[in-house]
């Protein structure tokens, strides 16, 4: 027997749950631009060596996850696996190599070789933003402030932002050595993992997820001690921004974020509805990106949302379903007479902006009724020979089941009468 499943960790999206993820990205069309951001859509898949460069070779993204091929050229290229190294090698292509500053929003799939669970996929879906071109503790606390305000805006209640800074380039040496010197203390208790990580990728061991290295993670020194006070001060300054801004946070020092690129800033928002424990919902912070076509670091902050996530943590927490467009206008047809009029009919109500089907077989009006049905048509429109002859038309209302005769033109006024109600109801 055929399978006709999708490949695993992939899912295919119906017209109803599209409802739901066209209301994901037309909440960030809305907010975004309020603070300066314009579209950008760069290609799905890019030379590796923009991952590889943008995200850090000894990254588990890179070594574990990266969906690499050669193409017919000999030359190697990956499914993006996220948002912000594209968009940085797109922008090389702009000033923003001379100092100006660049912001933009992204919206698009993304493709790691991860085990699916709830929540991740192997194909996912991202909403992201960068600004590009400035470092500076306010663009950091507005980008965060542009975050806070899009998960508000879907509804989302009961989420905790996390904030962290890695410091600076400068900073990580003195800070590396305490983390070292205590992690190689307690490697007998430590995941295989993380014992991989001593000595080469340290930070990621405070980002493990196993609970006996998130025990000895707990105990783990104030590495920030070690940073210096131009860092601290950065640090300092955007948790001033977001008090004045009335936004709510958590300083937690095992915020690390899990690409080599971040610096000052990371922070993340986390929930529990609809994920089984709790998980980040968006994530990002400040970094700079080292990539090949560049002639220095390209610095910037952004985030990026995981639109599956955002999607369970809505229906667990009960947000309401997304408004109902128009449903379409079912014409049945008795005869082939009446058919070539309601296709004419149908034609003329679409330039109106009116959603129509017109069954297109000979069927009996039952059996149309059930198509109708089927296709959540409020309002049919049946014609036969005898209407064809009188230039009326029956317009039956599915909710209350009460019909009316009438005129074709005076028809037209009424569906369309009915589209303006429905529109203005779901505005």
């Amino acid at each position: 027997m055929a399978n006709f499943s999708p490949p695993p960790g992939t899912a295919d999206i119906f017209p109803e749950e599209a409802a739901w993820w066209q209301r994901l990205e037309q909440t960030a069309f809305n907010i975004f631009p309020l603070y300066g951001f314009g579209e950008l859509r760069t290609p799905i898949f890019e030379f590796t060596d923009v991952f590889k460069r943008g995200i850090g070779d000894e990254t588990e993204v890179v070594q574990k996850e990266m969906y690499t091929f050669e193409d017919r050229g000999g030359r190697s290229l990956t499914l993006r696996p996220e948002g912000t190294a594209g968009v940085m090698r797109a922008l090389l292509n702009t000033d923003v190599m001379n100092g100006n500053e660049k912001r933009v929003y992204y919206c698009g799939p993304m493709f790691r070789g991860e085990r699916p669970a709830a929540g991740r996929r192997r194909q996912f879906h991202q909403i992201g933003v960068e600004n590009v071109g400035t470092v500076s503790p306010e663009a950091d606390a507005e980008t965060i402030s542009a975050l806070v305000q899009y998960i508000n805006a879907l509804g989302i209640t009961g989420f905790r932002l996390l904030i962290n800074t890695r410091g600076i380039a400068a900073d990580r040496a003195p800070a590396e050595a305490a983390l070292n010197q205590f992690f190689s203390s307690k490697i007998d208790g430590m995941c295989q993992d993380c014992r991989a990580r001593l000595g080469r990728n340290i930070w990621r061991i405070l980002d493990c997820k196993q609970d006996g290295c998130r025990e000895i993670v707990r105990q783990a020194p104030d590495y920030v001690s070690h940073y210096t006070e131009e860092s601290r001060n950065y640090f300092s300054r955007v948790c001033s921004l977001l008090d004045r801004a009335g936004i709510a946070y958590e300083i937690d020092p095992f915020l690390v974020r899990g690409l080599d690129y971040y610096v000052h800033t990371v922070f993340e928002i986390v929930h529990t509805a609809g994920l089984g424990a709790q998980a980040a919902i968006a994530a990002g912070g400040r970094y700079e990106l080292f990539l090949p076509e560049a002639r220095k670091p390209i610095c910037g902050v952004g985030f990026a949302a995981g639109m599956e996530r955002l999607l369970l943590v809505q229906q667990a927490l009960g947000v309401a379903p997304p408004e109902a467009v128009f449903p379409p206008i079912f014409m049945v047809s008795m005869g082939h007479a009446a058919r070539e009029a309601n296709i004419e009919l149908a034609a003329t109500l679409r330039c109106s902006g009116l959603p129509v089907i017109v069954e297109f077989e000979d069927k009996s009006m039952k059996a149309q009724m059930r198509a109708a049905n089927r296709a959540g048509s409020r309002f049919v429109v049946i014609r036969g020979d005898n209407e064809l002859e009188r230039e009326v038309a029956i317009c039956k209302d599915m909710n209350d089941s009460s019909q009316i005769e009438m005129s074709v033109m005076a028809l037209e006024s009424f569906l369309k009468d009915k589209h303006k109600e429905s529109m203005g109801e779901n505005v």
